[in-house]
């Protein structure tokens, strides 16, 4: 049944869509392929298998960067997509869409999100910052007195907000995330044996190995790639500590955005922030110890929220069926 509301996470690695009573309905990767011609070839889990693998005459990318749109028209066509998906391609009207912002976009890269969704025909469009919905999405009660904190680490940027009373009373946002934790990876790998490794791999490796914290007891894998001098496939044995020293500048600059937003916080506030912990939310959530290591380097408890990936899409769909009651956390964008 076609629903006449439709919530979007347009995030930097997956795209989630989230009908109302029916929850997350769409969850997959942010990639479309093209071809020479302009056409787009294939959107979503079947395009990121292209990723590396395409002939000349077919590009497969990402349309968003840092958690904005970085080509207008592939985006709309990515949008339209998935609301037809949703509707099962028989549509009697046009679907309100909400869609969610970086904290941190600026008023022409909201105004992007706005007419992209328009274009790809929904009848209205709002949009919700991120931390706001991942708040919303994780089970906190934003709409009360009390300062509530919430860390968003996604594929393209992280999002930390104070919310009280329904708004964002402090928030930072910088555009580091799990792609970055990627990149340092396939780059300590290149820089340290030699050998160049895909995106798909850095990110398994990550997913696999990845450690905010030191272990006692050090985990290992294999791994393949091409030769660097050589130029010929080689396969060597990477450990999870090394992994580690390779994310940790990526680290530093979300406890330094942490940190500034600490800062910035009214001390009434900071109180509850100490009783309460902050909530992490995102892909970079399931970071293993990253919890822990925020709770040493801050003072502040952190616990990782129940189903972290989710938290975005869920919230948005909650405020999109809830538009009253939210009203005062959506963007106006002029």
């Amino acid at each position: 049944m076609f629903s006449k509301r439709i919530a979007i996470d347009l995030g930097t690695a997956n795209v989630l869509v989230y009908v109302p009573k029916r929850g997350i309905v769409i969850n997959e990767p942010s990639v479309v392929a093209i071809d020479d011609t302009n056409k787009i070839v294939a959107i979503g889990a079947e395009a990121k298998e292209m990723l590396g693998r395409t002939p000349d005459s077919i590009t497969a990318s990402r349309p968003l960067r840092d958690g904005v749109i970085a080509d207008y028209r592939i985006t709309s066509a990515m949008i339209r997509h998935y609301i037809g998906k949703v509707s099962g391609g028989f549509r009697l009207s046009r679907p309100d869409v909400m869609v969610c912002v970086p904290a941190g976009a600026t008023s022409t890269e909201r105004r992007a999100v706005i007419d992209a969704t328009l274009a790809a025909g929904a009848r209205a469009a709002y949009i919700i910052r991120e931390p706001v919905a991942a708040a919303i999405g994780a089970g906190i009660p934003i709409a009360s007195a009390a300062g509530n904190m919430v860390v968003d680490i996604g594929g393209g940027t992280t999002e930390i907000a104070i919310l009280s009373l329904g708004g964002v009373v402090a928030q930072h946002s910088i555009r580091v995330g799990g792609n970055r934790f990627d990149n340092a990876i396939a780059e300590y790998i290149r820089r340290t044996y030699g050998l160049a490794v895909g995106d798909r791999t850095a990110e398994h490796i990550k997913i696999t190995l990845g450690t905010a914290l030191m272990l006692t007891r050090d985990k290992s894998m294999e791994i393949r790639g091409r030769d660097i001098v050589a130029g010929l496939p080689k396969t060597i044995t990477i450990h999870a500590n090394e992994i580690n020293g390779a994310i940790t500048d990526e680290l530093e600059k979300i406890i330094q955005a942490i940190r500034v937003v600490l800062e910035q916080t009214p001390p009434e506030l900071s109180s509850d922030i100490i009783d309460r912990g902050m909530v992490l939310t995102g892909g970079g959530a399931l970071l293993q110890n990253l919890d822990k290591m925020l709770t040493q380097v801050t003072g502040v408890p952190c616990v990782v929220a129940e189903e972290p990936l989710l938290c975005v899409a869920r919230g948005t769909g909650i405020a999109l069926d809830n538009l009253e009651e939210y009203k005062r956390s959506l963007v106006a964008v002029k």
